[in-house]
């Protein structure tokens, strides 16, 4: 494979991206080619908010080609064009060979939850302190164990009482229903609007030998001793009377994807069905619970 590493103002990201896919490009990536310096922007928002700005005031554009004709052809039809103009390619060079399944996987390695209780890929071998390992690999569903709002999810499933009946609303890779049926609940339902987290759900879910009923949002039936949301605010937010009706008498919601800003308003959002309180923070995120 060869790389092509191009330099572009903010207003011709999207030009050349277009142009990159149309010349074949197998991948092209946009990073801020100021980064690690004193110029460098911030161009992230939070979960539920626009990015302060569409793009970097210079990027660095790569684009993967298949060889290095195909690379030094797209070069020089790039610089043909008017739009270039502005632009400049910094390096072609060939891409070391390298066995990408082995350098992905050594980026996720176990998570503890708990000193007992682990997240383990498949790949390796869990540590001898764990007790309780849940066997998880990245893919295409949100929820490897990595992640603030999933760990504190897990830790709240890990120090208390699983009841018979638990609910995963919104359930990803189906981490948090998984953990709830390793820690004793026989009757877990894990429903999500995406049907491909569905399947990560019921793949999951077997390769952990745990009996698990995934379905889309409507599969969620009568009241549970837990119900579990680890969506975004907003969501949570909209789903307020939903969630709170499913939540069995005397029973538990737990809620997370919030971020500290954003505690107020979800006890507002709440307080006509139950009154949520903190229970966790980790990196600016928080679990909220509630007795309902």
């Amino acid at each position: 494979m060869f790389e092509i590493s191009l330099m572009c103002p903010e207003d011709r990201v999207e030009h050349l991206s277009d142009a990159l896919a149309a010349l074949d490009a197998l991948s092209v990536s946009v990073e801020d080619a100021d980064a690690q310096t004193d110029a460098e922007q911030a161009l992230f928002g939070e979960p539920g908010m626009p990015p302060p700005k569409e793009g970097w005031q210079r990027s660095r554009v790569v684009a993967l080609f298949a060889d290095e004709p195909l690379a030094r052809e797209a070069a020089a039809l790039l610089q043909a064009q008017d739009f270039f103009s502005v632009c400049q390619v910094l390096a072609l060079a060939p891409v070391p060979e390298q066995d990408w399944v082995r350098l992905t996987q050594s980026q996720f390695a176990p998570v503890d939850i708990t000193p007992e209780f682990w997240i383990v890929p498949t790949w390796h071998e869990p540590p001898a302190q764990a007790r309780r390992v849940i066997r998880l690999d990245p893919g295409l569903a949100f929820g490897t164990g990595t992640h603030p709002t999933t760990r504190m999810c897990l830790r709240w499933i890990a120090t208390h009482a699983m009841p018979n009946r638990v609910l995963d609303y919104g359930c990803g890779s189906g981490i948090l229903a998984i953990g709830a049926a390793k820690f004793g609940a026989t009757d877990v339902v894990a429903v999500d609007i995406d049907d491909a987290a569905v399947q990560s759900t019921e793949l999951n879910a077997a390769a952990n030998a745990v009996s698990i009923q995934a379905g889309l949002p409507d599969r969620a039936d009568g009241v549970y001793g837990v119900v579990l949301a680890n969506i975004l605010a907003t969501p949570l937010k909209v789903l307020a009377p939903l969630l709170c009706s499913h939540v069995a008498p005397g029973g538990h919601l737990v809620l997370a994807g919030i971020l500290e800003r954003q505690a107020d308003e979800l006890m507002a959002a709440y307080a006509p069905y139950c009154s949520l309180a903190v229970a966790d923070r980790e990196d600016g995120w928080i679990l909220m619970t509630a007795t309902v």
